[in-house]
């Protein structure tokens, strides 16, 4: 992350603090690397972190960073947008395991084609509520894709 600070560094740290304030995402060592609205969120995590029996990615990190990412993305679309209070959840998802991963994590999430940020906080201000999809992908170090997620997000104004 950058050590100029902007509106956008300055969610991206509220971002990486909320984060590790989770005992499981803490014990991934998980970093936020950088957000545009257009490419989405990217994250990464140390492969020692993350590592199963067998010597590669565990599962179930694969899918908390993907998962993440897209939380992430969300809930920064909303922070830069002058709603950091908004509550965030995973409603539902579909993750798929491609390749074993022996390097580091890199999850990136983005909204899926035909969304927009636009859209999904403009629903918000209207309504209190809003729905994203979103898709993740983490790559293997030659480029073969390991795992890719789908996920519908909903976001909520915290109730009072």
């Amino acid at each position: 992350m950058s050590s100029v600070s902007t509106p956008a560094s300055d969610s991206l740290s509220r971002l990486q603090l909320r984060l590790q304030k989770m005992p499981p995402v803490r014990a991934m060592a998980l970093r936020v690397d950088d957000f545009d609205p257009a490419t989405g969120l990217a994250l990464s995590a140390p492969l020692s972190a993350n590592i199963n029996d067998k010597g590669c990615a565990f599962g179930g990190s694969l899918c908390s960073m993907m998962t993440l990412a897209s939380w992430g993305s969300a809930s920064l679309a909303l922070d830069l947008a002058g709603f950091p209070e908004a509550e965030v959840y995973v409603q539902d998802s579909t993750v798929r395991y491609l390749a074993p991963l022996y390097d580091d994590l890199h999850a990136r999430a983005r909204l899926e084609d035909g969304h927009d940020w636009a859209e999904f906080v403009r629903t918000y201000r209207n309504r209190g509520k809003a729905r994203a999809n979103l898709c993740a992908e983490i790559h293997c170090a030659d480029g073969r894709l390991a795992s890719s997620f789908v996920g519908r997000f909903v976001a909520l104004r915290p109730q009072a």
